[in-house]
């Protein structure tokens, strides 16, 4: 019997490493409650894990197995757990941060010294790194040139189930004493405040086939506008694996074939995003230095401000410019926010509000049930100006050409800024223009711009000039 060890992959369809490890034989299916791992993770996104690890077990038990559950450091859990049960391998796919590189060594070292063979796999996107490059071999910071060679590297279909699961309840403790999955609590976080979306296999692919039956062939006319529900909102389901990569892909190929030409121009366009997921984790995977560290280097340090009456009011969602203040009260009620909000809040953060963006993507790891490092730094940095392939720091987003843009009837606000209940979209959008009389007519207790955009533009240009060694 061989061990496979659940990370960020909690399915057992389209599971690499687990269509192998369970390929002649039965497998037994970990999953390790790391403590150093959850120092790093926020109340919505373990309510999400426990949801997801509470639908894999379900669907080991009805194929006569069952999930083996521990907690500790995965470099003594598995070694004794492999003695336990005579395994001589252990399975997983890989991660690709230096912080998950450097766990994955140290088990792998582990397991060597105890006489196990580790095996790993990259599971979570199709290319790994190293294996889409410049012509001199060098890695891309470029995402466009890197799209053209991922849209047509072949890519592989779904992987097998497992043949046979194995029983875990021997292992912990006998059989009529199965190992419970932990409660939020007991892994010492409070109930998240957000209402998170259904989590398991069963709500990804539901959500997958209603985003094929439909959006998927507007998404690159409608995926900007936050009411018209475009997305595919498979962001979550992607970041903890309840639903395979090759399974998404193959859902929008079989898009693709019925699909006009207008159509097919939206489905690559969705196709392309899975594309950009995966550029960024070869990017933080020969960088693992930017989650702490801008990408780009300037000539002098960047002169953040950091005002923290600024950033907490960002955070509270009262900042007094409408689109930014619905995307902050989405995140803190559904820990989820449309794309292109996230750009629009990360933009003010960092351009208006001039707040360091590592400020913002430490929140948005706490806050969001979908945070991935490579994803969420990407965007971060590109919203900042610091990163690869970035937002050149004088295009700076106006809120409130934004919001009239993508949100013209202010639906979008309306729906996480009750204040504005019954105010139509255009007195929304001219907020700022509004006098302290009119506003109080208007939405009483919505508060007023905390800074003048027009002002916090020169001032930012200002700042990125200095850093640039302008002045």
């Amino acid at each position: 019997m061989d061990v496979f060890w659940h990370r960020r992959d909690l399915r057992v369809s389209d599971n690499r490493g687990l269509s192998v490890a369970g390929a002649d034989g039965p497998v037994l299916p970990v999953f390790v409650f790391d403590d150093a791992v959850l120092d790093h993770a926020g109340p919505a996104r373990v309510g999400f894990m426990l949801d997801a690890l509470a639908e894999l077990r379900a669907d080991y038990r009805e194929r006569g197995g069952d999930l083996h559950v521990a907690r500790g450091d995965p470099r003594e859990v598995f070694p004794a757990l492999a003695a336990a049960v005579d395994a001589d391998r252990v399975h997983w796919n890989r991660d690709y941060s230096g912080l998950a590189q450097e766990r994955d060594e140290a088990v792998r070292e582990a397991l060597v010294d105890a006489g196990r063979t580790p095996q790993q796999y990259h599971d979570a996107i199709f290319h790994e790194p190293g294996s889409i490059t410049t012509n001199k071999g060098d890695p891309y910071s470029v995402y466009t040139y890197f799209w053209k060679k991922w849209r047509d590297r072949d890519k592989p279909g779904p992987y097998p189930e497992p043949s046979a699961v194995a029983d875990a309840t021997d292992v912990g403790g006998g059989p009529d004493e199965p190992v419970p999955l932990p409660s939020i609590g007991d892994l010492g976080f409070e109930e998240p405040e957000a209402d998170v979306q259904p989590a398991g296999t069963v709500a990804a692919r539901e959500r997958l086939r209603r985003f094929c039956d439909g959006p998927i062939y507007r998404y690159a006319d409608d995926r900007d506008y936050p009411t018209r529900n475009a997305t595919s909102r498979l962001s979550t389901d992607l970041k903890w694996g309840t639903i395979g990569l090759r399974e998404v892909y193959d859902a929008t190929e079989a898009a693709m074939a019925d699909a006009g030409e207008d159509e097919a121009e939206s489905v690559e366009e969705f196709q392309s995003q899975l594309a950009w997921r995966e550029f960024y984790t070869h990017v933080l995977y020969y960088n693992p230095e930017v989650v702490t560290e801008n990408f780009r280097s300037y000539d002098h340090e960047i002169e953040w401000e950091n005002d923290e009456a600024l950033l907490r009011a960002w955070k509270d969602g009262e900042t007094g410019y409408p689109i930014v203040d619905a995307g902050m009260r989405q995140l803190r009620d559904e820990a989820y926010m449309h794309n292109r909000v996230r750009m629009i809040v990360a933009s003010f953060l960092t351009k208006d509000l001039l707040v360091d963006w590592r400020h913002g993507y430490d929140w948005f790891r706490e806050k969001l049930a979908d945070h991935d490092t490579a994803n969420d730094n990407g965007g971060w940095q590109w919203a900042a100006s610091t990163g690869t392939d970035a937002q050149p720091y004088f295009r700076i987003f106006n809120p409130m050409t934004q919001g009239e843009r993508y949100d013209p009837d202010g639906e979008y606000v309306r729906r996480y800024v009750p204040e504005f209940e019954g105010v139509p979209g255009e007195q929304i959008h001219q907020w700022h223009e509004l006098t302290p009389t009119q506003r109080r007519r208007t939405a009483p207790d919505y508060p007023a711009p905390i800074v003048d955009h027009s002002e916090r533009r020169e001032a930012a240009l200002a700042m990125f000039e200095r850093a640039r060694g302008e002045d």
